[in-house]
């Protein structure tokens, strides 16, 4: 799809010095701009290229002002790395304007869709679902029964929900994700096997969710596994049986958190981390990368280390530890000396 410098700059509320009917159809860092291209100058760092880009159309602040001859055409506007942040976010939008059933595709019984459905090739839809308005499903996805969608979601290809799941409005579901499947749970039994536990739970997924790439939520054993609203999680995460994530909180790739335990609002939880079961994280806990989790967190609590504990002990821990070896050499020395 072609954009014009006028259209660009329609959006934008910005000026047009130079061709008004310049068209660019991608876009590119300002170094590496070709011709088609559209990119933006913010940082003073970049300056010399705006006067060798190949780039068709920059947007630029208005203050600017060139100081040789320039080919590019300039889109002038108050904050170019805020008016191309908004690009970005349109043609975002526009690049997932899709609508319409493909072909082949399983719509089951009683299923009930919004206008603006956009539904991929190889698609389930399973009995009783309900989907929102301008929902975009895209191929190889997996809807079981019973499962609500909210408006406004979209599920990259190969998704999988299922049955009973509750999802809000305005949801981003990355390819490879599993929603539902069952908890992690079983009962040994006196010759040493294990019986499984039916997991007969579900999952609820508030409002303003994102969820990376191959995370794995798992439903709950009885009740419900709760992501709140506005959480976003990284990819390639593991959510247990009956976990619940407070509103707001941002989880990095590859952290495990086990069955049953509550993370509070407003966290900010690093990569590799490992939650034991049935803690209480409480609000505004920052928990840095590769920690282990073994006891509940107070709120506010900073923390770093496995087992996890207070982050300003663990650094100072830390220089000692690395200089463990000269210690341990003066400890000797001082042994021998005496």
């Amino acid at each position: 799809m072609k954009f014009t410098a006028e259209q660009i700059a329609g959006i934008l509320e910005g000026e047009v010095v130079g061709n008004p009917n310049a068209e660019v159809y991608k876009l590119a860092k300002i170094e590496e701009g070709t011709d088609g291209s559209l990119t933006f100058l913010a940082n003073p760092k970049y300056g010399s290229y705006i006067y060798t880009t190949k780039a068709t159309i920059t947007i630029v602040n208005k203050t600017f002002q060139p100081e040789q001859e320039i080919a590019t055409t300039l889109i002038k506007v108050e904050d170019a790395y805020k008016s191309f942040s908004k690009l970005l976010e349109y043609y975002n939008q526009v690049k997932l304007m899709k609508s319409g059933i493909e072909q082949p595709s399983m719509i089951s019984e009683n299923v009930t869709y919004g206008q603006g459905l956009y539904l991929g090739s190889f698609c389930y839809i399973g009995k009783n679902v309900i989907i929102g308005k301008n929902a975009k499903i895209y191929p190889n996805s997996f809807i079981g029964d019973n499962v609500v969608i909210g408006d406004d979601c979209v599920f990259f290809a190969g998704v999988r929900i299922y049955s009973e799941t509750v999802i809000g409005n305005n949801c981003t579901v990355h390819s490879g994700v599993i929603i539902g499947s069952d908890g992690f749970g079983f009962a040994p039994q006196e010759d040493g096997s294990y019986t499984k536990v039916p997991q007969i739970g579900n999952v609820i997924i508030e409002d303003n969710v994102e969820i990376g790439s191959c995370t794995t939520i798992d439903r709950a054993t009885l009740g419900s596994t709760v992501i709140k609203k506005g959480v976003k999680l990284d990819n390639q995460i593991q959510i247990a049986h009956n976990v619940e994530i407070g509103e707001n909180t941002v989880i990095a790739a590859q952290t495990g958190i086990a069955g049953s335990t509550k993370i509070g609002k407003n966290c900010m939880i690093g990569g590799q981390v490992g939650f034991a079961g049935h803690l209480v994280i409480g609000d505004n806990v920052k928990i840095q990368a590769q920690s282990g989790i073994g006891k509940n967190l107070s709120d506010g609590e900073v923390v770093q280390g496995s087992p996890a504990f207070n982050y300003g002990d663990f650094s100072k821990s830390y220089v000692h530890f690395r200089n463990l070896p000269k210690i341990v050499s003066d400890l000797e020395k001082i042994k021998k000396n005496n």
